[in-house]
């Protein structure tokens, strides 16, 4: 509730349209299929603490939403900056001249990780604003996530195109994109 109001809100406030930044959306999410939605962020809490919502994936992907920093968020009254850590793949608002999302990630996989990783080389700032929230419903897995977990074949693709935009990120940002290249062997 108010989520729109208040993106525009800091949007305003934090410059966003003279500044190279990223606002990241917490996100939660419900095993349950119907959810009263919390109307604030002390609701929220409220569920999360009674085990009714989770941070988001953090039974399958934790560290795809850890860097947003949950626990901070808690008590954050103002916008927090994070850094960049593989496989961070938050829920972001961003100028309209931001860099796209790659064309090579549809389907099932690194769309949101490749788009973060392309916003960090380029010195986005990663700020998570205080007071607002998305909750993921349950649904069936889509077609793409099927084809991804059944098929070796879907998957050395994927692995193909990462290795791809690796390159790609080095011949354009040069040695400032050699960490995420380290970050993908360690």
């Amino acid at each position: 509730y108010g989520l729109y109001d208040y993106l525009r809100n800091s949007i305003q406030q934090l410059e966003l349209p003279q500044r190279k930044a990223a606002l990241i959306v917490p996100a939660f999410e419900t095993l349950h299929y119907r959810l009263t939605f919390p109307k604030s962020k002390a609701e929220l809490l409220s569920m999360l603490d009674m085990g009714s919502l989770y941070t988001f994936r953090y039974h399958v992907w934790p560290k795809g939403h850890a860097p947003t920093d949950y626990a901070k968020w808690r008590t954050a009254t103002v916008p927090y900056r994070v850094s960049w850590q593989p496989d961070f793949e938050p829920y972001v608002v961003v100028r309209r001249d931001c860099p796209r999302y790659d064309q090579r990630f549809v389907g099932f996989g690194w769309n949101k990780v490749s788009h973060i990783m392309e916003l960090d080389a380029q010195e986005y700032e990663l700020l998570v604003l205080p007071n607002a929230f998305m909750i993921h419903m349950p649904h069936a897995p889509s077609f793409d996530i099927s084809k991804f977990r059944l098929s070796a074949g879907y998957r050395g693709c994927l692995q193909t195109l990462r290795e791809e935009f690796h390159q790609d990120l080095s011949r354009r940002y040069g040695a400032a994109a050699l960490k995420y290249l380290t970050a993908e062997r360690s």
